[in-house]
């Protein structure tokens, strides 16, 4: 089965990778924690991350389990830890990043619909998420959490120099080879000089970057989008098995494009139908494999159908029953996936 990490015995102790999005194919932090369980509790561990984040409460079970190991942790960032993955880099007893390697903290997000009610409980639910981050990221660094809030609310991106002079980071190592793809597109602060240093192994496009990959050790397989970090795994159809680390990337399957496309055309109907309050359609979407358009059609076509009509003698205040708001955001979202 597909697996966003890896764990193998060394001679030293273990070396455990989180090479793709956290969360993802169905496999939470549990299977992670219970594999680790098996390792001797003194066990050196030596943790490499190439990811671009995932579900920030897998990030935060793997971060406390980690910090809970009674042997030396050592992460290692061979690419880039972003998001959820950059804050169970702060659980290492040294973090080591490779000169060509990157960093990012931001603020956590989510998507919830329904009444006031339900939007000030998902933004209460946010910030004691976002606190429990902003601990994490200070007690590694030394700064005040005040600093961390507002480099987390700027989604603040590090080179591996800066993030050894931030804190985030211990010592530099030497640079490693390109190698698993990630889509940064849906990073708002991607520094220029990342998709840059990036893009020089070939064939990105489109926002889609190589990322630094794994320095020995299982390969990385390429990701999708990164996930918001609240919003949970996203059921996708079946893709192809991980493409093998490549040092050139003309010579690269198209299978790498293929998962990417597919899961990111999941991420798509999964969001319109929550959106549109639909989320069990997903499923059959995804199953006869219809097109964003056909999927937004049908989640208009739904909603217009359950949306009861009002019928008190006195004018309703706000738009009548033909201004759809949620029409406006299913559309504003449909642009931006498809």
């Amino acid at each position: 089965m597909t697996n966003w990490y890896t764990i193998r015995a060394t001679a030293e102790g273990a070396e455990l990778s989180i090479h793709d999005e956290i969360g993802a194919y169905g496999v939470s932090a549990k299977d992670f924690i219970n594999e680790l369980g098996q390792l001797p509790g003194d066990a050196a561990l030596t943790l490499r991350l190439n990811s671009p984040g995932g579900s920030v409460f897998d990030a935060v079970a793997i971060y406390n389990a980690l910090k809970r190991h009674a042997g030396t942790v050592t992460v290692s960032i061979d690419g880039i830890a972003a998001s959820a993955a950059s804050y169970i880099a702060m659980a290492g007893d040294e973090v080591v990043m490779p000169e060509n390697a990157f960093l990012m903290i931001h603020d956590p997000s989510g998507l919830v619909m329904g009444t006031a009610t339900d939007m000030r409980a998902m933004a209460e639910a946010l910030d004691k998420i976002a606190s429990a981050l902003i601990k994490g990221y200070a007690a590694k660094s030394g700064k005040p959490e005040e600093e961390v809030a507002q480099l987390m609310a700027a989604e603040a991106w590090f080179t591996a120099t800066e993030a050894v002079e931030v804190g985030f980071a211990d010592r530099l190592a030497e640079p490693v080879k390109i190698a698993a793809s990630f889509d940064v597109t849906r990073f708002r602060n991607a520094p220029p000089e990342v998709v840059e240093a990036l893009a020089k192994n070939g064939d990105a496009k489109n926002g889609e970057v190589r990322a630094a990959g794994t320095a020995g050790g299982d390969p990385s397989p390429p990701t999708s989008e990164n996930s918001e970090v609240v919003r949970p795994a996203v059921p996708v159809p079946p893709v192809e098995s991980a493409t093998p680390l490549v040092t050139d990337p003309s010579a690269a399957p198209d299978s790498s494009t293929a998962r990417t496309e597919a899961m990111t055309y999941a991420r798509a109907v999964v969001d319109l139908c929550r959106l549109a309050g639909q989320p069990q359609m997903a499923a059959g979407f995804l199953e006869r494999e219809a097109s964003l358009e056909e999927v937004r059609a049908a989640l208009l076509t739904a909603r217009a159908e359950a949306d009861p009509e009002i019928t008190a003698h006195h004018p309703q205040p706000g738009p009548g029953p033909s201004a759809r708001p949620w029409a406006d955001i299913i559309n504003r979202t449909f642009k931006r996936k498809g």
